[in-house]
């Protein structure tokens, strides 16, 4: 504690709404007074409380009382926040993006404890502003979270430093003998301590179990250990007990790294392209660039396409390549001096005459990027279906009705499912018959933008323009149209009208995939989709000043429902048409299967739609197995729902994901654990029916398929 105040003030905040689980807050509040009465140093502290505290009682208490150590005890839901009270006696979540940049205006705040389970994610994005910041990895017990605030106000009452303070805690709860002792992390400004672990950079692994991957995995891990550094390895750093998931998402958030061995195998792993969402993610709510993110190609030539995806989240990241041994030792040391220099993932290119890490080949205006991955017959399904190819399912009559519809002056498709569903597949299709009738069509992922480009509206609105300019040729006129001090969104529209729909002579038909990606920034949302919707409003409806908006037309993809509360009336989420993917039906899947030349007939596809549910990429996972005679039709029903089954990756992602919101894991569990539908709070089952997992039935709730029924089951118990 190194600041020269005599006392430090401790702001104790409390909040448990009215509609969350009771926790013995005043007890806690008691154990912490009393830690400190008894302590030598008990002068040198004093304790200010603030009780049912909400967003701006949080805010006034750190501005009048100007704290040393923030100590807040309530609730915490993983990615959705921390629980405060709304005022009415309910709760309230504030954003881990809130609370950093709330606490980045106190710099002489020296500790933050956030005593609520799941609050470890706040924790990381607070610590950049804030020494110490302590956070949990999961739920803790009221008895342990009490018994840990006494140990660590013991040792700051004996004068023991932060890191030592928090040691008491934890020996706190191993006295106790209760089962937390992992639970309570210490984030330090720049790295994460925990004490049972070396010091050193975080490395987290990522490979494919099988040779040579795993091989090639284990000598990276066995180098930088050697060198001193923390790796992580799945197979080598598990130990018995550990559960699983909250492992694999404690070591990637800790991480600074992620060493991306890709084979062609795990590049189309759900699993992966998670892990790489998550350092993505996780680099936006830091705002730095770590965990910086190092791949490798494993026997894949760079010029073999990622799926989707993954190629959204690589495009502008230096990759290597391994194709024998021979490149193992060169590649080890290239590895370890980047650890030890701290480099971030834009590395600077080497010379020519070097390997080096690569980028795969930019498509050039000629050579649009296509919107799919290539999932033929001999390829491990994943990713969108090419438009070639004979897998494609039609859902008729959505196909023919899109095809009718995106022809019309003005017209706008919204296309949402949950993932894997066919959303891209579908879109790829519709601009396809829109260049076939003489369009001109240009699909944008915004999977494809840096993370930062969507905190600022005027770099996300040039970004589109950039990606709009570039493939009509017109990219050079950009800047011109960008001077000058009016706003981004007049500059915005006035170069797509000017510049863009005045220059062609054919309709322009513009898909926007990926744009939930937009979502979690809500007031960049809420201007964006404005603009968007405007546009639909000018070119269906007309504009007095200009009839060249009567040229767009708009196709939106989305994952899943707005989650923030946008302006439904200034967005274009209530306009146009709707499309919403369903799962296939029998008739879909007897067909599929003849297409992949898997016997079976009708019984097969009765118990595949019993096993899956009709789930686009599940059923064709199932077939492709079938198809290699991988497995038989029994061993795929008797092993479908195990870690060694064919579906473990994708089961895995679900469950990382509910990791990240406690108050949906429970919500599945209750769902799960009936055999008959069960009624949920409205928003969970809205929830759980985006991300795919239930169907609703009026308020009712029930398990997608039988996998899920029986994964989750045992995996959320």
């Amino acid at each position: 504690m190194s600041s020269t105040d005599s006392v430090r003030r401790i702001l104790f905040l409390a909040a448990n709404p009215q509609n969350t689980g009771r926790l013995q807050l005043d007890k806690e509040a008691q154990g912490v007074k009393s830690s400190l009465q008894l302590a030598k140093h008990r002068d040198r502290f004093k304790i200010i409380a603030e009780w049912a505290v909400g967003a701006d009682e949080l805010r006034r208490a750190l501005l009048e009382h100007e704290p040393h150590i923030v100590h807040f005890s309530g609730h915490g839901e993983g990615q959705d926040g921390l629980v405060l009270d709304d005022g009415q006696g309910k709760k309230k979540r504030v954003t881990s993006k809130a609370l950093a940049r709330l606490f980045k205006q106190f710099p002489g705040i020296e500790c933050v404890l956030l005593n609520a389970c799941y609050s470890d994610i706040q924790a990381q994005a607070i610590v950049s502003h804030v020494p110490y910041v302590i956070g949990m990895n999961q739920a803790i017990g009221d008895e342990a979270a009490i018994k840990f605030a006494m140990g660590f106000y013991d040792g700051l009452g004996y004068g023991r430093s932060y890191p030592a303070a928090f040691e008491f805690g934890l020996s706190a709860i191993d006295l106790e003998d209760l089962p937390e002792t992992a639970t309570p992390v210490l984030n330090q400004k720049g790295a994460v301590v925990t004490p049972e672990l070396p010091q050193g950079c975080r490395v987290f692994i990522s490979y494919r179990d099988q040779l040579p991957d795993k091989q090639l995995a284990q000598a990276f891990f066995e180098a930088l250990e050697a060198a001193g550094q923390t790796p992580f390895m799945a197979g080598t750093s598990l130990q018995l007990g550990d559960t699983w998931v909250q492992r694999i998402r404690q070591e990637l958030d800790r991480s600074d790294y992620l060493l991306l061995l890709l084979s062609p195998q795990s590049a189309t792993s759900e699993m992966v392209t998670e892990e790489v969402r998550r350092a993505k993610r996780l680099q936006e709510e830091r705002q730095v660039a770590h965990p910086a993110i190092l791949p490798i190609r494993v026997q894949f030539p760079l010029e073999h396409p990622l799926n989707y995806d993954l190629r959204g989240y690589l495009q502008q990241i230096h990759q290597r390549e391994w194709h024998t041994e021979a490149n193992t030792a060169g590649l080890i040391a290239e590895v370890v001096w980047l650890v030890q220099q701290g480099a971030e993932q834009q590395i600077v290119p080497p010379t020519p005459e070097e390997e080096s890490f690569q980028t795969p080949a930019i498509e050039s205006v000629e050579h649009p990027p296509l919107p799919v991955a290539d999932p033929e017959l001999k390829r491990e399904p994943g990713g969108s279906v090419r438009l070639t190819s004979s897998l494609y399912v039609e859902r008729s009559p959505i196909e023919a009705d899109c095809f009718e519809e995106i022809m019309q002056p003005g017209s706008l498709i919204r296309i949402k499912a949950p993932r894997q569903m066919g959303k891209t597949s579908l879109m790829a299709r519709i601009l396809n018959h829109a260049r076939e009738q003489g369009c001109q069509a240009i699909s944008l992922s915004f999977q494809r933008a840096d993370h930062d480009v969507f905190t600022d509206l005027d770099r996300l609105l040039r970004w589109v323009c950039e990606q709009l300019g570039r493939r009509l040729k017109r990219l050079k006129e950009l800047d011109d149209y960008w001077a000058g001090d009016y706003g981004s969104k007049d500059k915005c529209n006035v170069y797509l009208e000017e510049c863009l729909l005045e220059e062609i002579d054919a309709p322009l038909v513009l898909g926007l995939d990926e744009v939930d990606m937009v979502f979690p920034h809500r007031e960049i949302a809420d201007s964006f989709f404005a603009l968007v919707r405007s546009w639909y409003e000018m070119a269906r409806y007309g504009d007095l000043m200009s009839e060249l908006w009567e040229k767009l037309r708009l196709v939106v993809v989305h994952s899943t429902e707005v989650y923030v509360p946008l302006n439904i009336n200034q967005s274009p989420f209530n306009v146009g048409k709707n499309v919403e993917l369903p799962e296939f039906t029998f008739e879909q899947i007897l067909d599929l299967s003849g297409r992949y030349g898997v016997s079976g007939g009708e019984a097969l596809a009765q118990q595949l739609l019993q096993l899956v549910g009709g789930h686009p990429y599940l059923v064709r996972k199932a077939l492709y197995h079938l198809r290699r005679q991988d497995l038989s039709l029994r061993e795929l029903v008797t092993t479908a729902q195990t870690e060694g089954g064919i579906y473990n990756d994708h089961l895995r992602r679900h469950l990382l994901n509910l990791q990240d919101y406690p108050p949906l894991a429970a919500a599945l569990r209750q769902v799960v654990s009936q055999s008959r539908a069960v009624e949920i709070d409205a928003e969970s089952a809205f929830k759980l029916e985006s991300m795919g997992l239930v169907a609703l039935q009026g308020n009712k709730a029930s398990p997608r398929c039988d996998v899920y029924r029986q994964y989750f089951c045992d995996h959320l118990a």
